[in-house]
């Protein structure tokens, strides 16, 4: 038997948030170290200033990602609980008056005038300020933000996206390291595209290629950076 909570874990939406900060983590994580390791070493021809920068980036981006994760969500959440806030008061000060504004919600939605008001009118008795968060403020279970899983979910992912091209630098030859690091990453890319997209229930080959097209940019422009700046270290 089909019941609504089946039915809402058939769909991809309420994968969202975290999946929207670990694939941000995974593709900066892989993008960031490559295109760094890639700068350092059209400029070097000895391994070890590559591992070095790599390992500093690595760590350092694993905390920013982190950090700026939970402030970014941390504020969201803020703003959220300051308009949940205000919604009591309001409720408490003006129910008739937020009577109407929920009644207008509904009939702008396709509602009849006189189905929306008493649509209103049930949905306040059972829930007056659940019902209003959810069809005034548009805040619901999946959309709002939760700092401690974005943030793990961010790091963790940059860590595991950042290892990826260190592999690389460890074990690929030192003479053409930059071309080595091009192709295993847009391979990486492509897996972390694919994989997002089956994830998240969407077009698998329009996923592959945003990350990839925009990953390629950012190493190319790395690796000019490195030959036109770089001095042989």
């Amino acid at each position: 038997m089909l019941t609504i909570d089946n039915y809402l874990d058939s769909h991809y939406i309420h994968r969202s948030n975290w999946l929207r900060a670990a694939v941000l983590g995974a593709n900066d994580g892989i993008i960031s170290i490559s295109s760094l390791a890639i700068g350092i070493a059209a400029a070097s021809t000895s391994r070890e200033p590559i591992i070095l920068a790599t390992v500093a980036g690595l760590v350092a981006g694993a905390l920013s990602m982190a950090a700026g994760e939970y402030v970014s969500v941390s504020s969201q959440t803020d703003t959220e609980k300051a308009d949940i806030e205000r919604e009591r008061k309001e409720l408490k000060e003006m129910p008739i008056e937020e009577l109407n504004i929920l009644a207008q919600i509904y009939e702008k939605r396709g509602l009849k005038k006189e189905t929306a008001m008493q649509v209103a009118i049930e949905l306040t008795e059972k829930d007056a300020l659940g019902t209003h968060i959810r069809d005034e403020l548009g805040i619901n279970e999946i959309s709002q933000a939760n700092p401690i899983q974005a943030s793990i979910a961010s790091g963790a992912s940059f860590s595991v996206g950042g290892l990826l091209p260190l592999l690389i630098i460890l074990f690929a030859p030192i003479k053409g390291m930059e071309y080595w690091l091009y192709g295993f990453t847009i391979i990486f890319l492509v897996i972390l595209g694919a994989t997002s997209a089956k994830t998240g229930g969407s077009n698998i080959l329009k996923a592959i290629l945003r990350v990839t097209i925009w990953g390629s940019l950012a190493m190319g422009i790395s690796a000019f950076v490195g030959y036109l700046f770089g001095v042989n270290v």
